[in-house]
């Protein structure tokens, strides 16, 4: 995944909470990554209410009422979540019973994983944005996103896709306890992003425990190939083969295997090879201007876990 800025570890993994179930399967899953790599768990809820109304606190005479009350429930019971979660994988959360508070800008982080919580005020894609600038991982559900809200759940992910500071890991399923992880399925161009695509996959194959899949689509088949040759650029089966080569130098332990598919638009070939994957591992074409035209398709249409390198 994303080099870290130097000097500076990237150690938490960040995660979307709206209370909704969608987003308890993503804490799930991310407590889960964050216990098998020893990393920090950061809980994200994004208050909207602020931007609509200034009637935030408890009714007069109602114990346990307002909308900030309910706001900070809903972190809370995301922190519990998550503090269960490592505690189910092995992992007891530092300090049990409170939520702890973000550490100093540049501060080690403590020994073993732990969870805090953090509650901004703005729009869900705003909110995570900042609340993972320093993450290795941002993960979110790929709908409920953003409580009042969820109904822009598929413009958030597709607004993270394209903006997010880190790779982002959109959750559509989990496991069932004491199952298998499947394959983690890559998809690579030969362009700049399929590197930092693979180096992910391969990373993340590790942590979860499984193997790797390369998935090339040549769709230059029955096209003229320019340049091809010593100095030009790679296509088809020496293209897989070149990727294949990269991936066990760069996991020599890990099970690695190639598919080599030809003529077909590449989100429908990647999504039809990744329907039984843990997770689809694609790389984001234009961090700018969008996520571009197949992490569209594919976050649109994906059955599996999707995750977006940088």
């Amino acid at each position: 995944m994303t080099a870290p800025a130097a000097g500076h570890a990237r150690t938490t993994v960040a995660v979307g909470y709206d209370g909704s179930e969608a987003a308890q399967e993503a804490v799930r899953w991310a407590a889960e990554y964050a216990a098998a790599g020893h990393y920090r768990l950061r809980v994200v809820h994004a208050w909207v209410w602020p931007m609509f109304t200034k009637k935030l606190g408890p009714v007069k005479g109602v114990e346990g009422s307002g909308l900030r009350h309910s706001a900070e429930a809903i972190l809370a019971e995301g922190v519990d979540l998550a503090r269960t979660a490592l505690a189910a994988a092995g992992t007891p959360a530092a300090e049990p019973a409170d939520v702890e508070p973000a550490p100093e800008p540049g501060s080690e982080p403590g020994p073993g994983p732990g969870v805090e919580g953090v509650m901004e005020t703005g729009l869900p894609a705003a909110v995570l944005r900042d609340a993972a600038r320093d993450a290795r991982l941002l993960v979110v559900s790929s709908r409920g996103i953003g409580g009042v809200l969820g109904q822009l759940a598929g413009s958030v992910c597709l607004d993270l896709a394209g903006s997010s500071p880190c790779p982002l890991m959109v959750v559509r399923r989990l496991r069932s306890p004491g199952q298998a992880a499947a394959p983690v399925v890559v998809g690579i161009d030969g362009t700049s992003r399929s590197s930092a695509a693979l180096a992910g996959a391969a990373r993340l194959a590790g942590v979860l425990g499984t193997t790797l899949q390369i998935i090339h689509i040549d769709q230059t088949r029955g096209g003229t190939r320019e340049g091809h040759g010593r100095h030009g650029p790679l296509h088809g089966q020496e293209l897989l083969d070149h990727a294949l080569e990269e991936a066990r130098a760069l996991a020599p332990d890990l099970q690695i295997s190639g598919v080599l598919r030809e003529d077909h638009a590449a989100s429908k070939e990647l999504l039809a090879a990744a329907g039984d994957a843990e997770v689809l591992v694609i790389g984001t074409h234009n961090r700018e201007g969008g996520p571009g035209n197949t992490v569209t398709a594919i976050l649109n249409k994906a059955r599996c876990n999707v995750l977006i390198t940088r």
